[in-house]
């Protein structure tokens, strides 16, 4: 009886039917309640309105019993009914009951609490907009509901939802952005695509700018798109296609610093979809942004750069990254060389601390890249605009990135050269923040020069060369302190005494042709590194040692790069190696077209320049008799050649050495030699070029180098001719006045001197390994 009384003003029968486990009795319980509430409504009785739903809310629809439960949700349906335009009044108690219905374990339960609610807001209409968020948080659990009938009232509910809030001009969208920024983290596949269906229709509606808020569901939907549905990943991509749009139409008002760093982390995604779309989207906003984009380009770079090695079946991201990669590239100006800029960049951190708040949501959704860049945020975390913004180039971060892919082994051919280009262009346009990079930079570009690939080899020279000769490299080190920089370093070539004579010699090295470019402080030391790679890496000579100083004689100034490495080869101590070298730039000097213009200056020896850079090859080429030789030949120095091959009787002759004499035989048969040929006709004035041909006739064996150059000098007229010595002197004398400072007695004398030292290396080796033999024996 007590309970009758609480239940008041219900009569008991409605009670008991609420109560009944058939659908048909509570359903006329229902028609009683709304009678009675409309009752109520018409005496404007607030008080008794209130009570009812209370009873129903607490002694049914929060009951324990199931029947008592479905008896309360029909219940507050009817009352809603009732109410009709009024229910927006009561709407708090009507609704809350029949959400907590949703998580009910029974399912019939949970399909008459969805049937509930949707009539309570089909009579409510735009009134249940205030509480939409519970609503919207409700259906985005039941569309996850494993019954298909629950799933298919909540469909009804949910378009029911979206029609009233298309309609409305009142939706609150800065307070539903939090729930949907929470609910779109969720894996499953139809809570997803109920989170995207609601995406659409906002985007749909006009008044409604869901683009101001793109940075904060943006990481969510691309989690979205990488969904096993087929049909969620379609809805995903239009909803990304429109926001695209949106942006290509609003530049101004979108917030391209916020979502930099999210695009940095799907640009890596496993899946090509998600990192297709991502880059696609990078793409757009480097063109749209421009240098706003410019404090996030290590990570775009760390995103970008391992995609330009991509094969063929993944071609559409590669062709996007490449555009990335060249728009980013064109970013970097030379303004950003200035040193205020560098200043600047030290202070903008602690500037726009009121901006703090819009960029915490980016710090979170970038937690998972693996380069911090999310500091660089705070500077631009305002809305960015496709209007000049004063920005700061990050290139300490741009080189450590580079710097880890020229170290990583495993990265593809484009993705190397595309790191080349990138520090070639940075050496272009920021030279003098580069050159702070520059020491530890230049050992992996060393070490690059063994690569594989032609074409990454001619990047690499290219940056090595901008290095080596551009003006900022002088302001670096100064004077005494570069060679010092250069000199202590453990991977430098064998030379005794390094101290002073690196810097007298770095000096006369850059100093011999006051007419070629001048080298910075770099130079002298890339070329000491060069030659230390080649001595080694012996196969690195071998198989590209000749492209790589080709290459470098077309970037630098050949002269330079001849008298330099003449000089560190003269106080080379490993003799073999500098012979080795001092043969292959022989070589190079005679046979290659792109050092036309110095053979030619070493030709005549006219002036104090080329006379300076004869005597300084000559002095290393006294490493290699027949080089030498080949030297003399070239500057016409014919007496001298005839000198030195007299001394050749008092060497020892070995087989490598007869080989030698042999490729110079056919050398002098090549087009480069036919100055030479065609002075054997004037047998008169070259006495000693043909005494020097027939001294290298007595020196080959019987071979077809012998037969050679043999039938070469039977071609001379007038053979006897050469023994007219007093005239030829005169004839050598008034030709060669110019040549007269040269002294050619000392350089005799130097080459007995390097050639005895070569005969006392080899005989030590030979003591060496004959002492080996014997304990083997023993």
């Amino acid at each position: 009886m007590n309970a009758e009384r609480d239940l008041a003003p219900l009569a008991p029968g409605v009670v008991r039917a609420l109560n009944d486990k058939l659908y048909e009795k509570r359903k006329v319980a229902a028609l009683e309640i709304e009678k009675l509430v409309r009752e109520f409504v018409a005496q404007n009785n607030t008080s008794q309105i209130k009570h009812v739903i209370q009873i129903l809310s607490q002694e049914f629809a929060l009951s324990q019993h199931p029947h008592s439960r479905k008896g309360g949700l029909i219940g507050l349906a009817a009352c809603s009914i009732a109410l009709g335009k009024d229910s927006g009044l009561y709407l708090k108690e009507l609704i809350e009951p029949v959400l907590t219905c949703f998580n009910d374990a029974d399912s019939r339960l949970r399909y008459y609490a969805c049937e509930a609610l949707y009539n309570i807001v089909k009579v409510a209409r735009g009134s249940v907009l205030p509480h939409f968020n519970v609503l919207f948080d409700g259906l985005s659990k039941l569309a996850a509901d494993p019954d298909p009938n629950v799933k298919s009232g909540s469909e009804l509910l949910d378009r029911l939802l979206k029609g009233i809030m298309t309609e409305s001009n009142q939706f609150d969208l800065v307070g539903f952005i939090p729930l949907l920024r929470e609910r779109i983290y969720s894996n499953n596949q139809y809570a997803r695509q109920f989170i995207i269906s609601w995406i659409l229709v906002l985007e749909s509606v006009p008044d409604i700018n869901l683009l101001d808020y793109l940075p904060e569901i943006l990481d969510g939907l691309f989690q979205i798109l990488g969904d096993n549905s087929k049909e969620i990943r379609k809805m995903c991509e239009v909803a990304l296609g429109e926001f695209l749009k949106e942006i290509k139409k609003n530049p101004s008002s979108v917030k391209f610093a916020e979502m930099a760093n999210i695009l940095v982390i799907h640009c890596q995604a496993a899946d090509d979809l998600i990192q297709l779309t991502a880059m696609c989207w990078m793409r757009e906003f480097i063109q749209l942004a421009g240098r706003v984009m410019l404090p996030y380009s290590s990570g775009i770079l760390t995103a970008v750069l391992p995609c330009l090695s991509y094969d063929d079946r993944k071609k559409n991201i590669k062709e996007v990254a490449n555009v990335c990669n060249q728009s980013l590239m064109k970013l970097v100006i030379p303004e950003d060389d200035e040193m205020d800029e560098a200043k600047q960049s030290m202070t903008l951190p602690a500037e726009p601390t009121s901006e703090e708040s819009l960029s915490k949501p980016e710090a979170a959704s970038s937690s998972e890249n693996e380069l911090d860049i999310t500091a660089l945020n705070q500077p631009l975390s305002f809305p960015c605009s496709s209007e000049r913004i004063q920005v700061t180039l990050n290139l300490d971060g741009i080189v450590q990135v580079l710097d880890c892919h020229l170290h990583d082994t495993s990265i593809g051919m484009m993705t190397r050269i595309a790191v080349l280009k990138w520090l070639y262009h940075l050496y272009i346009k920021t030279p003098r923040k580069m050159f702070r990079h520059t020491d530890s930079l230049f050992p992996i570009l060393l070490r690059t020069l063994s690569d594989e690939s032609d074409e990454v080899i001619l990047k690499d020279l290219e940056v090595l060369a901008e290095i080596a000769s551009s003006p900022a490299g002088q302001t670096e080190d100064h004077g005494p302190s570069d060679g010092s920089d250069v000199r202590p370093s453990p991977v430098e070539l064998h030379v005794p005494a390094r101290a002073s004579q690196l810097s007298s010699s770095g000096t006369k090295g850059l100093e011999c042709s006051p007419s070629t470019p001048t080298m910075n402080s770099y130079f002298y030391k890339f070329m000491i590194n060069l030659l230390k790679r080649f001595s080694s890496e012996r196969k690195l000579l071998e198989t590209r040692g000749a492209f790589i100083i080709r290459q470098l004689c077309l970037l630098l100034n050949a002269e330079n790069i001849f008298h330099s490495m003449a000089d560190i080869l003269l106080r080379e101590e490993d003799l073999k190696f500098a012979s080795t070298m001092v043969h292959t730039l022989n070589t190079i000097l005679l046979t290659s077209s792109e050092l036309f213009q110095l053979r030619n200056q070493l030709k005549d020896l006219k002036t104090a320049e080329s006379r300076n850079l004869f005597c300084c090859l000559y002095r290393s080429w006294c490493h290699n008799p027949v080089t030498t030789v080949s030297l003399c030949f070239l500057t016409q120095n014919y007496k001298h050649a005839y000198d030195l091959i007299q001394k050749f009787g008092d060497l020892e002759v070995t087989v490598d050495f007869l080989t030698e004499v042999d490729k110079l035989v056919q050398l002098i048969e090549c087009p480069i030699f036919t100055y030479l040929r065609l002075q054997l006709l004037d047998v008169k004035n070259n006495p000693y070029l043909i005494k020097a041909l027939y001294g290298l006739l007595m020196l080959l064996p019987q071979s077809s180098a012998f037969q050679l150059l043999s039938h070469r000098l039977q071609c001379v007229p007038n053979p006897e001719l050469m023994q007219t010595a007093d005239s030829t002197k005169m004839s050598v004398s008034s030709k060669r006045t110019t040549s007269s400072n040269i002294d050619y007695t000392e350089l005799l004398q130097h080459f007995e001197k390097v050639q005895n030292k070569h005969l006392e290396a080899r005989h030590q080796r030979a003591g060496r390994a004959e002492q080996l033999d014997r304990r083997v024996v023993l």
